[in-house]
């Protein structure tokens, strides 16, 4: 039984692997605030839920992208559950060679999604992640990463414009019924839904021609789920795609 945690600036996504399948995942909020002892009650709170054994516990494996949370999980592994986590960066075995300019550079998720859909599809590939930030990551064909594109996240951008204009209000992101907002909130919805939409399909168009191949398209993270149908080259939709890579690239590593 692998525990797979991936930390992101937002949530951390925690989940179980028995037999090479996931069984059970859950979320909490990214508490930058909190000790190794308070993130370890949650775990165990999560073992007694799913009415798992912690003593049947194989390894670890950290994804992280708050360097202060990566060792504070860092020292909750060793002080609870006698465990040092495989800790992902671009050292490891990753079964993708990374041709990022600077490797260390790649956050731990991008690497994870890239690893999970090249074994995937054993093709080329680009990955949309919808996240605080959302990005695009692309393999081509040889198994190479190339490397992609950083954005604002559609949560983000939500947010800066309504702490950023006094009377621009928190809105829920949902499609709106038309491109010519009627009212404020249809006019965010406009600007910020079908924008990341036509963001997404024209930045695909460019990454495809310049990558020379036709890649699979695939998105994952939390709003990927709604905003793929409206894409034109989205294909599939993995909600766990970041656990499946840190699953697979512990099991090349130990």
């Amino acid at each position: 039984m692998i525990l797979t945690v991936d930390v992101g600036n937002t949530q951390i996504e925690m989940g179980i692997f028995e037999d090479g399948q996931l069984k059970k995942s859950w979320r909490i909020a990214t508490g930058i605030n909190r000790t190794e002892d308070e993130y370890m009650v949650f775990i165990q709170h999560f073992f007694s839920m799913a009415n798992l054994d912690m003593s049947k516990l194989d390894g670890i494996g950290l994804s992280s992208v708050v360097p202060n949370i990566t060792a504070i999980f860092q020292k909750m592994c060793i002080k609870y559950l006698e465990k040092e986590p495989l800790i992902v960066d671009h050292t490891l075995r990753l079964g993708i060679k990374v041709l990022y300019s600077d490797p260390a550079a790649v956050g731990a998720d991008r690497l994870c999604n890239a690893v999970a859909a090249y074994q995937k599809y054993r093709q080329a590939v680009v990955i949309i992640d919808f996240g605080t930030a959302t990005t695009f990551d692309v393999v081509n064909g040889r198994g190479e990463y190339l490397g992609g594109i950083i954005s604002p996240g559609v949560e983000t951008t939500a947010w800066a414009l309504h702490r950023r204009a006094a009377k621009l209000p928190k809105i829920s992101l949902d499609f709106p019924p038309g491109a010519i907002g009627r009212n404020t909130e249809h006019s965010m919805q406009a600007g910020i839904m079908l924008g990341t939409v036509k963001m997404i399909d024209g930045l695909l168009k460019d990454v495809i021609d310049e990558l020379g191949e036709k890649p699979h398209v695939i998105a994952t993270g939390g709003l990927a789920r709604l905003i793929q149908p409206k894409t034109r080259y989205i294909e599939d939709y993995f909600p766990h795609l970041v656990l499946e890579g840190l699953h697979q690239i512990y099991l090349m590593n130990v």
